[in-house]
Parts: structure tokens; C-alpha cells; sequence
């Protein structure tokens, strides 16, 4: 018996899941016993790099999730809509749904999941995180047995490789991603990307996995990398650090790792200053990395291609082989009053986590200051962290800048709030023009 498998586009992933299905030589077994049905295109007529027949080629989307005859459908045409509406149709229809949309799952995952669990199918995510890394079921499967600390990774390509160029060529933010977009690495409007809102996307999905409770969009703070500038790469530099886009989920510094759920969770997306050992630190490029910290493993890292037709097609298709192993082992039913759900794999939480804010976190800052160049600022400026409690680890007079003195601060940790009502107090000093940069530090 051949399983049916429906696949909704047929653009770069798209292709990428059909050429994998179309040879399964030498791949897993399970290959062998998947047949493409029917194939969902915007135009039939598009020239195309790969041999698809056209008897399965159709325009009508709604046609595919509702065929009795498919087993599965694998959704990689990307959007909210018709994405969204398409996946609820199918869980609805009794199949099974492989999807790499990390917008509609980080969105709707609760809808999604709740019809998913209520009609007994199951939605898989691999290829919506990380492209073809595998990190997903790790987090359902292998490691169930630890108690997740922190998940914190380089998330975005884009990001990751303009941060990469400026810091090897030493050139700034708009000409490299200039340079990137001809490439193809950005899109033409690339604010999902350089804004954090890819990467926060995907940190509130695997947020959700580490710690099992449903993560709100719009309680993940998110900040991008349009400020970063040539001099921050430097500065960075010369203080032992490189500046990345790092997306951290991670219980807050004090809080006691429990049998239940934290209480609070800190879900963020920002630049940062990370230390030059740290193992993200060498991650460069469009390459992607998660570094996960738990109990009892310590760290372990997931590191590779973060995106394009290959990696995240491999992870298309190792959904759908965990999928059709279920259907092949009869521990799958597609009809609610059956509903055989395998708890390793279906999404079983229904509680939304507690994200803590942004003011009680604790780190370090890195901040540069433009100033007069007056006798006692740094002085001036010790005096008003002091007041607030922030602890300074260095600070730095680099030079001067169109005529102003240029400061560089690292704090010790210290409680967000108590770092920002310290520059509140800075910048009402006489002696200080701007501060062009404020930074996290790892």
C-alpha cells in the first residue's frame, strides 16, 4: 500500500520535497512506500526544474485537503493565509499535516493544535526551525528526560550573515545588506528578518517545546539589527566579543528548573556581544545553531544550514516518514473517536507560559557614549550607575568622533530597569550628546 501524500506548492521547498520523494534510492525505506497524489501550483503552464506529472498538478488548493484519498498534506506555500485556513481544512478532513510554516504555527498554534489533537492527527514542524537541522523532535524525544534551562540560537540566516560581513570587512549595515539581498540571502523588504521577527517566530515555537507551555507572539521582545554599527563590531572586538542576533528562551537567573512548568519564562530576540569562546561564536554566515542547556545533559548543540530547498525539504521529509511509520504501525487513527495519538510526537500542552518582563531580566549591557569633551564624565557617568545599583566591569575613552569623546561601557549583570533609569539619569547630564548604541552582552 502506498500512502498519498498531497503537497501544497511547489516553489524552492516544494521541489526540494518532490525531488527527495521522486528518488528514494538509498534513503530511508519508508521512501518506497510514499506516492506524490496531488501537487497544488499557482500556474500549471510555469516552467518548471523538475518532471512532475501534469495529471497531478491543480490550482485548487481546497481540492487537495479535502481528497479522501490522500493520507497526508505537506504545506510549504509559506503566508498566513491561505496557509492557516488550508491546515485547519485538512485536520478537519481526518489527515495529517507536515508544514514548514513557522509564521502560521507561532500565530495560530494553538488553534492548530487543539483541532490536531481533537480529530486524532497529527501537525509536524521540523522545517519550521532551523531549515534542515534537526531540532524539534530532539526537544519532543531525546531530550525528555532533562529539564531544559535555556534554549538560545542563531535563528536567522540573513541576520547572521551581514553581521558575519560587517564583521570581516569592516563595512556597515546598509551596503552589506545591499550586498546580501543581491545575493539572495534578504528579501526585498527585509524587516521580518533584520527587525527579529523571523527569529522571534521561531524562538516562540521552540520555547513552547522546551518548556511545554504555549507561547503569545506578541509577549516575545524582539529587537533587530539595524542599529548595530561598524564601531560596535570593532568595539566589540577589541573587548573579546563578536555581536550576533541571539533568540533566547531561558527560565530567569534565581529561578529553581522544577518538575512543573517555571513560573516565568524569558522568550527574547536582540542583538548581542558574545564572548569570542562562547560556542555560538563561531557560527558565521547564513549557517544556523541552537545551543540548548539542561539537566542532567549540560549543553549540546545543533548546528547547519538554517534554510534554502535542500535542508529544509530533508526536514519536510523526515516528518513525513515519522508520520507514515505511525499509519504503517497502526498507532495512528484519523477519526476522533479513535483519536491514537503518539504522546512523542503530538503537541499535548494547553496552558500558555508566563513571560516574565523585559525589566526584571538580569545581564550585561554594553553602551556607547558620544560626549563633550569635558573634564570628570566618566565620573559623572560612574556616579549615575552607582546610584542605580549598576556595577561597571570597564569603561573605556576610544577616542573622539567628530569632535566628541567616545565612551565605551560593559556593566556587570544588573536588573534591566536599573540599567535604563541609569541612562534616563546620564542623559540629562550637560556633557552628553547621544548614546548611538546600548547592547546586551552575554
Amino acid at each position: 500500500m502506498a500512502f498519498k501524500v498531497g503537497l501544497l506548492g511547489l516553489g524552492t521547498v516544494g521541489t526540494g520535497v518532490a525531488q527527495i520523494m521522486q528518488a528514494p534510492q538509498g534513503r530511508h525505506p519508508l521512501l518506497h512506500e510514499m506516492s506524490l497524489h496531488r501537487v497544488g501550483v499557482k500556474f500549471i503552464d510555469k516552467p518548471r526544474t523538475i518532471d512532475v506529472p501534469s495529471e497531478i498538478l491543480t490550482t485548487n488548493l481546497e481540492a487537495i485537503v479535502t481528497d479522501p484519498d490522500l493520507d497526508v498534506v505537506v504545506e510549504v506555500i509559506g503566508g498566513l493565509e491561505p496557509a492557516r485556513s488550508l491546515i485547519l481544512t485538512a485536520i478537519a478532513q481526518g489527515k495529517h499535516v507536515v508544514t514548514a510554516n513557522k509564521a502560521v504555527i507561532a500565530r495560530y498554534g494553538d488553534e492548530i493544535f487543539t483541532a490536531a489533537n481533537e480529530a486524532g492527527v497529527y501537525v509536524m514542524l521540523e522545517a519550521a526551525v532551523a531549515g534542515g537541522i534537526p531540532v524539534i523532535q530532539p526537544l519532543k524525544q531525546s531530550l525528555g528526560g532533562n529539564r531544559i534551562r535555556s534554549v538560545t540560537g542563531i535563528l536567522n540566516g540573513t541576520t547572521n550573515y551581514i553581521l558575519t560581513q560587517m564583521q570581516q570587512s569592516g563595512r556597515d549595515f546598509a551596503e552589506i545588506l545591499q550586498e546580501a539581498q543581491a545575493l539572495g540571502y534578504a528579501e526585498a523588504d527585509p524587516t521580518a528578518d533584520v527587525d527579529g521577527l523571523d527569529a522571534g517566530d521561531k524562538i516562540a515555537i521552540l520555547a513552547s517545546l522546551a518548556f511545554g507551555g504555549r507561547i503569545k507572539l506578541d509577549q516575545v521582545h524582539r529587537e533587530g539589527i539595524r542599529q548595530v554599527s561598524a564601531a560596535d563590531i570593532t568595539y566589540a572586538e577589541k573587548l573579546g566579543f563578536v555581536i550576533k542576533l541571539l533568540a533566547v528562551a531561558q527560565v530567569p537567573t534565581g529561578h529553581t528548573v522544577g518538575d512543573a512548568p517555571p513560573a516565568q519564562l524569558e522568550v527574547r530576540v536582540h542583538p548581542t556581544l558574545v564572548p569570542k569562546l562562547h560556542p555560538l561564536a563561531s557560527v558565521n554566515d547564513v549557517y544556523n545553531a541552537i545551543l540548548i542547556e539542561a539537566d542532567p545533559l549540560g549543553q549540546v548543540m545543533f548546528l547547519g544550514p538554517g534554510a534554502g530547498a535542500g535542508p529544509t525539504a530533508s526536514a519536510v521529509v523526515s516528518d513525513l516518514i515519522n508520520i507514515v511509520a505511525l499509519l504503517k504501525s497502526g498507532l495512528t487513527a484519523n477519526t476522533p473517536e479513535t483519536n491514537i495519538i503518539h504522546p512523542l510526537l503530538a503537541c499535548s500542552h494547553h496552558h500558555y507560559a508566563q513571560i516574565a518582563p523585559m525589566d526584571a531580566l538580569v545581564t550585561r549591557f554594553y553602551a556607547r557614549f558620544l560626549t563633550q569633551d569635558h573634564p570628570g564624565v566618566i565620573g559623572h557617568l560612574g556616579t549615575c550607575f552607582g546610584s542605580r545599583g549598576v556595577s561597571l566591569e570597564s569603561v573605556v575613552q576610544t577616542g573622539f568622533q567628530d569632535g566628541l569623546a567616545e565612551i565605551v561601557v560593559v556593566t556587570h549583570d544588573v536588573r534591566e530597569g536599573d540599567f535604563h533609569q541609569a541612562l534616563t539619569d546620564i542623559r540629562h547630564l550637560d556633557a552628553i550628546n547621544h548614546i548611538p548604541s546600548i547592547l546586551r552582552v552575554l
